[in-house]
């Protein structure tokens, strides 16, 4: 299962889209998630290394690096989940067992059927279509 760094970073984002002129401290977006703000301040440096967005040092505050109709779900899945991968596979069964010889093949195989569906999903999903579901009258 994937950890609640995707959600939140989409909440964060979400957020700082929906008050662009305001400078939102960690506290304040750490409310808004219901987290500490340390857990916000490290997903904020994630997406500040992807390249989401940007911040300014001794300041509170950030800034989306472009339209939030152009950072997708995918976008921060990336940005967030270190190696990107939904499902792990045991890196050595034994090939003289019948399943562990070919185990790897079918697994491999599955996985990154299920991984290209998710990553389709993800990238049709942006942070403006978040926005517009929660603020139709926008």
């Amino acid at each position: 299962m994937i950890n609640s760094r995707v959600a939140v970073a989409v909440h964060i984002l979400v957020l700082i889209a929906s008050k662009p002129h305001d400078d939102l401290a960690s506290e304040y977006i750490a409310s808004s998630v219901n987290t500490n703000p340390v857990v916000i301040r490290r997903i904020l440096g994630m997406m500040r290394k992807a390249g989401l967005i940007r911040t300014v040092a001794g300041k509170a505050g950030a800034a989306l690096t472009r339209p939030a109709s152009a950072i997708t779900f995918l976008d921060v899945f990336q940005a967030v989940e270190p190696d990107n991968s939904l499902f792990a596979v045991h890196e050595n069964p034994n090939p003289q067992c019948p399943v562990g010889k070919g185990i790897l093949a079918v697994l491999e195989e599955a996985f990154s059927s299920a991984q290209a569906a998710l990553e389709a999903k993800l990238s049709a999903q942006t942070i403006q279509d978040t926005l517009d579901r929660l603020f139709p009258e926008r």
